[in-house]
């Protein structure tokens, strides 16, 4: 599994991922989390706001950090 978070650095960029590291850690699943930071290719994903994030290339939640409960939702399909 790929998590993408995208993001250029701010707050909430940093206490998503911390979040999904969290989450990951806490569920013992298997994931390459990868921080993407270059506007360019957050626009290439369509997204408009950030913190973002991606999972196995789909765009799950933009411009808000979702619920711990969400996060575990997406990573167990």
């Amino acid at each position: 599994m790929k998590i993408e978070i995208l993001g250029t650095g701010c707050a909430k960029c940093k206490k998503m991922e911390e979040l999904v590291r969290d989450v990951v850690k806490e569920q013992n699943v298997e994931a390459q989390i990868v921080k993407v930071t270059q506007i360019n290719e957050i626009m290439n994903y369509g997204v408009m706001f950030t913190p973002a994030l991606v999972i196995d290339g789909e765009v799950k939640v933009a411009g808000k950090i979702p619920l711990k409960e969400e996060i575990i939702k997406w990573i167990k399909k």
